[in-house]
C-alpha cells in the first residue's frame, strides 16, 4: 500500500498554514494524503463553523496551525492554540468547532 503527498509543493520549504485559505461560512479542506492506512489534510474554518460529532475508525492527530479552535472528546471541551496538538482517540464521539479562525493539520492513522 503506498500513498503519495499530493496538492502541495515537493522540494520546497512550505508554512502549512499558508497552504489553505479561509471562506466566509465554511469549513475548506485540502487532501494532502489518503489511503486505507492513513489520511493527512488541511483545514481552514471560518469563525463558528464546525465539524459535527462524529466518530472515526482511526485516531486522529490535530495540530492548530491558526487561531483557536475547540475540540470535543467524549463530552469533555479542550481550546486548541496555534502550535498545541490533541489526539482524538478512534472510536469516541468528538466535533471540532471554530472559536476564531482555526487552521489544523488533520492526520488520521487507521488499523488495516
Amino acid at each position: 500500500m503506498s500513498v503519495k503527498i499530493q496538492n502541495i509543493v515537493q522540494s520546497e520549504v512550505v508554512t502549512l498554514k499558508d497552504q489553505v485559505f479561509y471562506q466566509d461560512g465554511q469549513v475548506v479542506r485540502k487532501t494532502l494524503a489518503q489511503n486505507p492506512a492513513v489520511s493527512v489534510t488541511l483545514f481552514a474554518f471560518a469563525k463558528g463553523e464546525e465539524i459535527s460529532t462524529h466518530q472515526s475508525g482511526g485516531d486522529a492527530f490535530v495540530t492548530c496551525l491558526d487561531g483557536i479552535g475547540k475540540i470535543t472528546i467524549d463530552g469533555v471541551e479542550y481550546l486548541l492554540h496555534e502550535g498545541e496538538s490533541i489526539v482524538m482517540p478512534a472510536g469516541h464521539p468528538h466535533a471540532v468547532y471554530a472559536e476564531e479562525l482555526f487552521k489544523m493539520l488533520l492526520v488520521v492513522v487507521f488499523a488495516v
